[in-house]
């Protein structure tokens, strides 16, 4: 199914475009036809998930493929406990479709309104300082190349390629199916309490490394940290959850309806972000519950905001976050948005914000109708200079000549880029900005990927 006309816009309302054409396949043959046709008019294409990106990753001026009928389950393995989704499955839906199999995700962010895809091809990465990002838990893949061809990668075919493919930025192919792997089914104790910041910092690196999953809001313009410590407990462990009107009040009411509200009133009258932050650090937290993984991972969030979020060596993290609570009092801004302060294990992933190196993540935002700009930019130059990594789907200033020293293997990704996509069908300008814009050359001889068609 094709269409023309309508303004695409993302979550955040940072980026938007008219395709030239919107394409909706159901099946990996109706994505082969739709690349087939763009390559033989010379048009640009790019898939898009739930536009849950903060920067232009999935902007597609010329053939939009929405993935969002391509859905569901496609083969379960249950010996080896792995699962083939079709890529534009969104997140949210892998609960009731893993119940029956007893299965659960190894690890989630706090959002799950995004497709498989895009998490995985943003690097989208959760909590907890001895489990890898989503992405990770890719064992194979399907690729639809440039050609139309089918490209599988996985531990047998073609397994060189799984660690550019499995977190690809979307410039390689369309990724039409992925097989996870995944973990018995579990529960999670969840414990949130309000700590001074001083100590929390202090105590990040031990925290990050012995509880399973730990992590930490900042309210700028108080002394508070707000904790959330996750305990993994089997799937048969007695369960307290919230209860429906605890979380109503706490989880809509306050952090959605009431917040929203404040957060306008900080944009019209900056002076009173202050007193709000003091209320916020009042109000959240001091929570204890223990509940099926995915209901204490997830946090439903309504307010619209812009975010940037950098990966940083984890030993760095206390120190970068001191230097941009001083940032904040330095030039009297003032910030109604928590920062957010993570951890990841190191990957072997090329593009991986964790490739490498066990990682914290700092996470800044700006309520979506205020100026980002001068906080995230300086707020930027710390990072760099503390070694970060931006996130792929979140907003940042850099260039290729920048990224490529971050990455041993950017070179390589390049490359391979140069030989499935050589005349840049699926490059927009946000990939133009953080790969390159030069043409790509197919290697003379050498080695061949084993294609399938479809």
């Amino acid at each position: 199914m094709s269409a023309t006309g309508a303004v695409w816009r993302n979550w955040a309302r940072t980026e938007s475009v008219r395709p030239a054409r919107v394409e909706r396949p159901a099946t990996t043959g109706a994505v082969q036809r739709a690349v087939e046709a763009a390559a033989r008019t010379g048009m640009r294409l790019k898939p898009v998930g739930a536009g849950h990106s903060f920067t232009g990753i999935a902007v597609a001026p010329g053939v939009q493929l929405d993935l969002t009928d391509l859905s569901g389950i496609i083969d379960v393995d249950a010996e080896r406990q792995r699962v083939t989704f079709a890529a534009g499955t969104r997140l949210h839906q892998l609960p009731r479709l893993l119940a029956p199999h007893g299965l659960g995700m190894t690890n989630m962010g706090d959002i799950d309104r995004q497709s498989i895809l895009g998490a995985t091809s943003t690097g989208t990465h959760g909590t907890g300082g001895r489990f890898g990002g989503i992405a990770t838990q890719i064992r194979a893949l399907t690729l639809v190349t440039a050609s139309g061809e089918l490209l599988r990668v996985s531990e047998t075919e073609n397994p060189e390629l799984l660690g550019a493919a499995a977190l690809g930025l979307g410039a390689l192919g369309v990724v039409v199916d992925v097989t996870l792997q995944l973990v018995p089914a579990f529960a999670l104790h969840a414990v949130e309490r309000p700590e001074p910041l001083e100590g929390v910092l202090e105590d990040y690196l031990e925290r990050s490394e012995s509880a399973d999953h730990f992590e930490f809001y900042w309210f700028p313009h108080t002394a508070t940290a707000l904790t959330k410590t996750n305990t993994r407990l089997p799937a048969d462990a007695p369960l307290k959850p919230l209860g429906r009107f605890s979380r109503f009040v706490d989880d809509e009411l306050v952090a959605n309806g009431a917040y929203r509200m404040l957060c306008a009133l900080g944009t019209s009258f900056p002076g009173t972000v202050p007193a709000t932050a003091r209320l916020a650090e009042r109000f959240s937290g001091n929570r204890d519950f223990t509940d099926a993984a995915p209901s204490v991972f997830v946090t439903n969030r309504t307010v619209r905001f812009r975010e940037m979020e950098y990966a940083l060596p984890r030993e760095a993290v206390p120190s970068a976050m001191r230097e941009v609570r001083q940032l904040i009092d330095r030039n009297d801004w003032r910030v109604s948005f928590p920062l957010e302060v993570r951890s990841a294990a190191a990957d072997d992933l090329w593009l991986s914000t964790a490739s490498g190196r066990d990682t914290g993540y700092i996470a800044v935002h700006r309520y979506y109708r205020e100026d980002q700009r001068p906080y995230f930019s300086a707020v930027e130059a710390i990072m760099r200079a503390h070694d970060g990594r931006p996130h792929w789907g979140k907003m940042h200033d850099l260039e290729a000549a920048e990224l490529a020293t971050m990455y041993p293997r950017f070179d390589d990704f390049v490359a391979l880029r140069d030989r499935l996509d050589p005349a840049r069908m699926f490059a927009n300008p946000y990939l133009d900005r953080v790969l390159g814009v030069a043409p790509g050359r197919p290697s003379p001889g050498g080695a061949e990927f084993a294609h399938h068609s479809g």
